[in-house]
């Protein structure tokens, strides 16, 4: 299936989706992997390795370049676009790709509503977080508490950050649509603000950040 949804964000950024319908022949055939690329790939079992294809492929295609720019991962294991200036940010849900790319600090995550959410709350929710809720959405707004720190964790990208003491989601309110929020990651002496945006899109939760316009 074609990307069923592109979007361009402030400063350059873009963002899309993808409905991962083919095989993995399909992508293989179009990618023309580099050596380090089908070594990261060969890595992976399972459903894992058809998103990693169908993610390179999306990235591709939103690029709208003939050759496609290789895409590896540094120290920390980081997704980077060699010889560009673009950061990227990748993340899959039960057959969705999401792909966001910008010349500044960004984070994507896409989540598919799972309700045992509710298992993990007390590792990655503060209580101010908490006390934003309400009973009768709290399960759809933890899904964006999770997203957004899971995102600002990819923009930070050096792993070795806690959900509660490093990433800080200021208490929002919940909107069943779409809407927004702020965020910051602390930790010793980075610290970086994010404007974080969340939609739902069918069955799932996607969530962005974007580093704080004013700072770019």
């Amino acid at each position: 299936m074609p990307l069923f949804l592109h979007k361009f964000l402030p400063h350059k950024g873009e963002l899309g989706l993808w409905k991962i319908e083919e095989t993995e022949d399909f992508f293989l055939n179009k990618l023309n992997l580099t050596e380090q690329e089908l070594d990261q790939v060969n890595q992976i079992k399972g459903r894992g390795r058809l998103e990693w294809l169908s993610s390179r492929w999306l990235l591709h295609t939103m690029s709208g370049r003939e050759t496609r720019g290789v895409c590896l991962k540094d120290e920390y294991g980081k997704p980077y676009l060699k010889d560009s200036n673009f950061q990227i940010s990748i993340s899959h849900s039960w057959g969705i790709a999401a792909i966001m790319a910008a010349p500044y600090t960004i984070g994507l995550d896409i989540q598919k509503y799972v309700p045992k959410i509710t298992r993990i709350a007390h590792k990655f929710m503060r209580e101010e977080e908490e006390a934003s809720t309400e009973p009768s959405t709290r399960i759809e707004h933890l899904h964006i508490y999770w997203g957004a720190k899971e995102a600002l964790y990819k923009a930070y990208g050096r792993k070795k950050l806690d959900f509660q003491k490093h990433i800080f989601i200021e208490p929002f309110s919940f909107d069943l649509a779409k809407g927004t929020c702020k965020g910051l990651i602390h930790k010793n002496d980075y610290q970086k603000k994010f404007d974080i945006l969340y939609e739902k899109i069918e069955d799932y939760y996607l969530v962005y950040g974007l580093e704080e316009m004013e700072a770019v």
